[in-house]
């Protein structure tokens, strides 16, 4: 019985640790969105978490430990959401569309997407390589180009290596300079204009009814009321209130 227990008490201070750990990269990502890396602090992060500087050293012993976590988690979210797309079964051309919708909508509503991103960019201020995202999208990219090519979606002669690396780098473009522009207020539409313009050169069938049903994958108004496909994972996205000062880790 107090084997049982003791299991019981283990799993719950578990459960209590990594839920502070996750309240701290919640936090710290809305402090490096903000300020940066160069002008975040590790006291700045434990009071946007509402936790003590303690339980924030017993997770992290560095900014730049945390700054690899918010990365990481950034890269992790996104992967999960291109799982997620490829699980759903459509068509190659269609999941590629669909992956630059969602991260757009990532980025409008997530914070640790953000400072993710922001802090891939500062990198070489921590000594981390971000060489390895960037690799995993143009593989999979390109896996799904070859996909469409195959299924004749897209047209021969169309290398999928280019275009895995055309595409990865013009969101990488165009989410940059919406934020620098507009802060990313218009990042939806401006992907829907990379992929309006993309889209002629490399269909097989480029009539307007075929272009028309591949732009419908990111609606016009995707920003201010998502499509049915998105609103779940939107809502999963929405800021959520800061938690309770936690003292222990």
């Amino acid at each position: 019985m107090r084997s049982h227990r003791n299991e019981v008490l283990i799993v719950a201070v578990q459960d209590r640790s990594c839920a502070t750990r996750e309240t701290i990269i919640a936090g710290a990502a809305e402090v490096f969105e903000k300020s940066g890396y160069g002008r975040a602090s590790l006291i700045q992060v434990a009071e946007r978490a509402q936790v003590t500087k303690a339980a924030l050293y017993f997770h992290f012993a560095s900014k730049q430990d945390l700054a690899k976590a918010v990365i990481e988690e950034q890269h992790r979210l996104v992967v999960h959401d291109g799982l997620t797309v490829l699980q759903e079964g459509r068509p190659a051309l269609d999941a590629m569309i669909v992956m630059c919708r969602e991260f757009g909508l990532r980025l409008l509503h997530d914070p640790v997407v953000r400072a993710g991103i922001r802090l891939t960019f500062e990198a070489s201020s921590f000594g981390r390589s971000v060489r390895e995202p960037y690799e995993d999208w143009i593989r999979v990219m390109e896996n799904l180009a070859t996909q469409a090519i195959t299924d004749g979606t897209i047209r021969e002669g169309v290398a999928p290596s280019v275009l895995a690396k055309f595409v990865v780098a013009s969101f990488t473009g165009v989410q940059m300079v919406s934020d620098v522009r507009t802060g990313r207020e218009d990042v939806m539409e401006r992907i829907r204009d990379m992929w309006q313009i993309l889209l002629p050169g490399i269909l097989r069938d480029i009539s307007q009814d075929r272009i028309g049903r591949l732009m419908a994958l990111i609606p016009q108004n995707c920003q201010a009321e998502p499509d049915a496909e998105s609103s779940e994972f939107v809502g999963e996205m929405a800021p959520k209130p800061a938690a309770r000062r936690m003292g222990q880790p």
